[in-house]
């Protein structure tokens, strides 16, 4: 369902656009190179959780460096991205990163 603003819900300005841009990021764990893919709307607040061991499927592998990141319009485009990077297409892509 998507969020329709107060000015079009007002008729004020029937051209206005609600967009929330969205992250997708690849971190590498500096422990043992483990690759993890993500998406979030805040991708510098998201990596402090990382790095606080908030997320469970990260914590074991503290720290982790941003490794990739790109911003997309929507969630959904954004979905897709995410879903390539964790492919193994998406995945060798992200290790020809690996300095």
């Amino acid at each position: 369902m998507d969020r329709i603003p107060a000015c079009r819900q007002a008729g004020k300005f029937p051209n206005c656009v609600l967009t929330i841009m969205v992250s997708v990021y690849a971190i590498i764990s500096e422990v043992n190179g483990y690759i993890y893919v993500g998406m979030s709307s805040d991708l510098e607040k998201r990596l402090k959780e990382h790095n606080s061991g908030k997320s469970i499927y990260t914590k074991r592998f503290l720290p982790w460096s941003l490794l990739y990141a790109e911003m997309l319009p929507d969630r959904d485009s954004a979905r897709k991205r995410e879903k390539y990077l964790k492919s193994g297409i998406g995945k060798e892509f992200l290790k020809s990163l690996v300095p």
